[in-house]
């Protein structure tokens, strides 16, 4: 019997890491990256800093001894998880790896990445969950369902408590999308990954509709169509990277602030294109990206959810160096107006800002909700009432410029004076009333028009009238609803004094378990 030495322990070692790190092995390998896919250990090695990757749990192998699994033993049972920096910052990472079963997940697999976030919880450091699985581990029965629901249990506790973010990187169907579901931010891979609860081919028996994976549950359809997900990229490399400049705008855990960056553009930076940017007439459309991206530093905005709800922007950008969450009705697509999809959209982004300190930034034209029977039938009112209880709820500094209408219900709901908004700004374009000229001037002076000679002329002069009396900000300023009437090309500044002003903001809500936000 050969000495047992360190060196043989060493050796020993060495060939178990090289095992591991073969996953499914090269033949496997080789398939994924023809399919245009980089592997598990690809990903993390490009998602994290430079040689700051530590592995967890490398050579834990699954427990199923049925249907001949006992045979089959691959060291860290198809997910790779571990710890790194990302910008020298601490993150936790898990990483499927679809060349062993399919990355289907397991009882030990699954026990892996719970002990990946219950250390991050502990540690206060984000979560990314690189997700390239066919599903749950079918030998293994209740086991694996049960895997699923440990990590959904933690999904659910660490919400809002540090972030979490999912790549799609490959399938991802059945239970295994409720996960991701659950986290902050989706990001998914154009042609070779989906996600959808039940496949074409159940759909098929089950309501003999046609569809293919990729209509069902493709990355342009979840970002554009259904709004599951948050980002689209055209390849892995593309949505890593996309992966750690996001991470760049958000804090480590609720307790920190969010990571401020040195700036060299000036703070009072005059932008006189603002002065001759949004249109007097209100039925003139212009975009409103154009105001976000000459106010903010370095004119970067980083937009979330950019294909979905296109008449409400939002997303992360740099004042003075520290990251805003922005929020901005569009004014070219659907005039602005706000409907079920942008509300939703609109709700989820600024619960998330709240819950990391992260101030929002209100830009805001809005002629009112969008009128119709399948706005109506599709509960316009709850959802509306989402982005209502978001922004009441909201306690970060809070900003909101006007730039032209903001009229009805969607007034207040845009994040106004009434609902606990720290600085209020308008333009002396903006047009602050409980309807469009038009359409009060129907209602109020309906009599007088219907004995009207000149039907066209009375109305027009009773519309510019309202106009001159109602539609402008200075009814509003006068009873300290707008703080401030700015000219546009001082937007810039203005804000960022704001911000600095508010950089101690105290402010809480009522104790409770937690409020019933109308689901």
């Amino acid at each position: 019997m050969a000495k047992v030495t360190l060196t043989s322990r060493v050796e020993q070692l060495i060939a178990m890491n090289r095992a591991a790190e073969l996953g499914g092995g090269k033949q496997r390998q080789d398939r994924q990256k023809a399919e245009g896919k980089l592997t598990a250990r690809e990903r993390v090695s490009l998602l994290l800093d430079r040689d700051s990757f530590e592995e967890v749990d490398k050579f834990v192998t699954h427990r199923c001894l049925d249907f001949g699994m006992q045979e089959q033993q691959y060291p860290g049972d198809g997910v790779v998880a571990g710890y790194g920096r990302i910008d020298g910052r601490l993150v936790y990472v898990f990483a499927q790896d679809f060349t062993v079963f399919g990355g289907s997940l397991s009882e030990t697999n699954a026990q892996k990445i719970c002990k990946i976030m219950d250390l991050a919880m502990k540690a206060g450091a984000p979560v990314v969950g690189l997700n390239d699985s066919g599903g749950a581990r079918i030998q293994e029965g209740v086991m694996s369902l049960a895997g699923y629901a440990d990590i959904f249990l933690r999904n659910t506790l660490a919400s809002g408590v540090i972030p979490q973010i999912s790549a799609i990187m490959g399938p991802c169907a059945g239970g295994a999308v409720y996960s991701p579901a659950i986290t902050d931010f989706i990001a998914m891979v154009d042609k070779t990954s989906y996600m959808f609860v039940t496949g074409p081919d159940v759909i098929k028996t089950v309501t003999h509709e046609e569809v293919t994976k990729d209509e069902l549950g493709g990355a342009m359809t979840h970002n554009s169509t259904s709004g599951v997900a948050h980002f689209i990229s055209h390849n892995d490399e593309e949505c890593l990277l996309l992966l750690r400049e996001l991470l760049s705008f958000i804090p480590s855990n609720n307790l920190d602030d969010p990571p401020r960056r040195p700036t060299n553009d000036p703070w009072d930076r005059v932008e006189e294109s603002l002065n001759s940017l949004v249109p007097i007439e209100s039925n003139i459309p212009y975009d409103m990206k154009d105001v976000i991206h000459a106010v903010i530093d370095e004119n970067y905005f980083f937009e979330v959810q950019e294909h979905y709800a296109k008449n409400l922007v939002i997303g992360f950008a740099r004042l003075d160096g520290r990251p805003v969450g922005i929020v901005a009705n569009q004014p070219a697509y659907l005039a602005g107006c706000l409907d079920i999809a942008g509300s939703v959209k609109g709700a989820r982004f600024v619960r998330f800002c709240d819950a990391f300190n992260i101030p929002l930034i209100t830009f805001e034209d809005v002629p009112g909700f969008l009128p119709g029977t399948n706005q109506e039938f599709g509960g316009i009112i709850k959802h509306g009432a989402k982005l209502l209880y978001a922004f009441a709820e909201a306690t970060v500094p809070k900003i909101t410029v006007i730039t032209r209408k903001a009229y009805g219900g969607a007034y207040c709901v845009m994040s106004s004076k009434h609902i606990r908004t720290d600085m209020n700004f308008a333009y002396p374009t903006a047009e602050i009333a409980v309807m469009g000229p038009e359409g009060a001037v129907n209602i109020i002076y309906r009599r007088e028009l219907a004995a009207a000679k000149d039907l066209n002329k009375q109305r027009q002069e009773k519309v510019e009238e309202f106009r001159e009396k109602f539609a402008n900000p200075y009814i509003a300023a006068e009873h300290g609803f707008i703080d401030e009437i700015i000219e546009p090309k001082y937007t810039r500044k203005k804000v960022i004094t704001a911000l600095r002003m508010l950089d101690t903001k105290r402010d809480s809500n009522p104790p409770k378990k937690h409020g019933n936000i109308p689901l």
